[in-house]
């Protein structure tokens, strides 16, 4: 759906700051952003966004902020950071987000990559990583700006910010710094997080964001000034985008939630229309569904099953892009209105009309899953170099498992080894220079190569196969996809991670890890007491039940995919612990170094069985 909002302009010649000059003068009086304030919530309208961000700027100005030079920002999704990106790109600098679990190297490796000479972060936790970098004669960071006062020490803080901006603020020369910025000027910067080697910063101007913004709404059915659950963390270009800029194309309310473990609280609370989850929180929300299922009374569990059954053959219909049988249509109604709707609304999921999916593979049981509850999550794909979404499912066009269809303006074609190269106005210009300068990554046809693999269907739907380095080559010479086969063993409820080696070797090994939420479950429902994880893993009739479904993955998988040997770990993977980016995808290569010796027992119990 296409908002019905006025655009002040042609959307190509359009920038951010003309989008909240709009907001502010015919939405004036609708919330904007709101944040936990206590028991309640503490709301702006867009009137009083732009005020604030007015005086930021000021404050900003005169801490010596110039236009085209980049600042950094570690602080979690709260008001100031979400004021000072707007207030920054108002002076037509370039607010760059740093995730708030970057090692020490990253941060220095971003700052001294970037130039940037003034950082501002959250509070203590944050600046015991930064401090250092001030007395690094390698690092043009020359000052810090702390938004919690208590912990600030001898440095700038936020309040004293926008108190000099309150004080130094010229409405003349904030109107005339906006209005100097042009669609091509950079918008902002995001380091790709990556899962190995260091970040490369992604700059990304208005107009890549704004025709991101534009074309997204074409598929997004929502009605007008929807909120939007704010809770992936701002270095992410999928929040970047669903957070920020397309509030601003539609005049929508942010909702920050400051803790991303929080969000369940808060969709319970909420009621939210639209949801956006990674498949982790996705895989984690059907986990925490199933685990409360596996207590219900076989009666109920039944009708349940009954339901989903209804919900899904529905589901396909639309799909097939075929009229739904008005049977069907009234038997699925009377089951959602008796059955679905009543265990939905106690986790706040009833009043969904949109709900999607990208940053990496989701698993087709997942989708299925929640097709069964009535939800259809639209699944995406695309990079932070295509400035957010390539492809996208919509209501008028999906197929579950696939990622949809390009959105407007992107063209899409398949290598021989199956890459996928993209090219439009939404693809970035290249990765920055230290010296403040791009380095070009398309061709010269202007095709950007993707290193994701993937297939086109006659429909013109992408299917995400992996990514062109994460393939396993075997000893063999077979190329296999780590994905299908992890995918394909976590369809087993009690397995909520795995990671899949080969490469090099003559048959595959694996890592499992025990769903946190419905392992236990699962395992009360047996009668079965553990008191850890560990204790858990090591029971007989868990590790029974682990074999049955390493059993039923392979017996779907051709022999190079089976999994021949695996160990059943006792901590689930996380960002804090390494083996997950801040987004939630793997990383194979901490993975594989952390648990290396584990890795080569798994070998050798394999030979020496042979």
């Amino acid at each position: 759906m296409t908002t019905n909002l006025r655009l002040p302009g042609r959307p190509e010649a359009i920038t951010f700051p003309a989008l909240l000059a709009r907001n502010a003068a015919e939405h004036g009086e609708l919330p904007a952003l709101s944040w936990r304030s206590g028991d309640g919530w503490e709301t702006l309208t867009w009137s009083e966004v732009r005020r604030k961000v007015a005086v930021l700027a000021s404050g900003y100005a005169a801490l010596g902020v110039e236009r085209g030079e980049h600042v950094l920002m570690m602080m979690g999704n709260r008001p100031e950071h979400w004021l000072s990106d707007l207030a920054l790109v108002h002076l037509g600098a370039v607010p760059v987000t740093v995730y708030g679990t970057s090692a020490p190297e990253q941060i220095a490796h971003i700052a001294r990559h970037s130039r940037a000479r003034i950082a501002v972060v959250e509070g203590a936790r944050e600046l015991a990583r930064w401090e250092p970098l001030l007395a690094d004669a390698g690092t043009p960071l020359e000052r810090l700006v702390v938004a919690e006062p208590a912990e600030a020490g001898p440095h700038h803080t936020y309040g004293s910010l926008y108190a000099s901006g309150a004080r130094l603020h010229s409405a003349e020369a904030f109107d005339k710094a906006w209005q100097d910025t042009a669609p091509e000027d950079p918008l902002t910067v995001v380091y790709t997080s990556g899962t190995t080697g260091d970040p490369k910063g992604v700059r990304l101007t208005h107009r890549n964001l704004v025709l991101q913004a534009v074309r997204l709404d074409r598929h997004v059915e929502l009605p007008e000034h929807a909120e939007h659950i704010c809770y992936l963390p701002f270095a992410h270009i999928a929040e970047r985008v669903l957070g920020i800029y397309l509030p601003l194309l539609r005049a929508a309310h942010v909702r920050l939630c400051a803790d991303p473990t929080a969000v369940s609280a808060a969709v319970r609370e909420l009621h939210p229309v639209q949801f956006f989850g990674v498949p982790r929180v996705w895989e984690k929300l059907a986990a925490s569904v199933r685990a409360v299922l596996a207590q219900l009374p076989q009666e109920q569990r039944r009708a349940i099953e009954t339901a989903g059954d209804l919900a899904r053959a529905r589901a396909g219909h639309r799909e097939r892009a075929e009229e739904v049988p008005a049977a069907l249509e009234a038997s699925y109604a009377k089951a959602k209105e008796q059955v679905l709707d009543p265990l939905l609304r106690l986790a706040g999921l009833d009043r969904l009309v949109w709900t999607a999916s990208a940053t990496a593979p989701m698993p087709l049981d997942v989708v299925h899953f929640w097709a069964g509850w009535g939800i259809t999550i639209m699944d995406a794909w695309g990079l932070t170099e295509t400035s957010g979404v390539c492809t996208v499912n919509s209501p008028d066009g999906f197929r579950l498992g696939s990622v949809g269809r390009a959105i407007e303006g992107l063209e899409l074609r398949l290598a021989e080894d199956g890459e996928i190269f993209t090219r439009g106005e939404t693809v970035f210009a290249g990765y920055l220079r230290p010296d403040g300068s791009v380095d070009g990554a398309a061709d010269a046809e202007g095709w950007f190569p993707t290193g994701d693999i993937g297939r086109l269907d006659e429909d013109g739907f992408l299917w995400i196969t992996d990514r062109k380095k994460e393939l396993i080559i075997t000893s063999n010479g077979k190329n296999v996809s780590p994905a299908l086969v992890e995918n394909t063993v976590k369809e087993h409820p009690l397995i909520g991670q795995a990671l899949v080696h080969g490469d090099g070797r003559s048959y595959l090994v694996a890592l499992l890890v025990l769903d946190p939420e419905l392992a236990p479950a699962w395992a009360a429902a047996r009668g079965i007491e553990a008191a850890s994880p560990g204790e858990l893993a090591g029971h007989p009739a868990v590790r029974e039940e682990i074999v049955r479904a390493v059993e039923a993955a392979n017996a779907r998988l051709n022999r190079t995919e089976q999994i021949k040997r695996y160990r059943l770990l006792t901590e689930e993977w996380g960002p804090e612990t390494g083996e997950l980016t801040p987004s939630l995808k793997l990383r194979r290569r901490v993975v594989r170094e952390k648990y290396g010796d584990l890795i080569d027992g798994l070998y050798a119990e394999a030979d020496e069985a042979l």
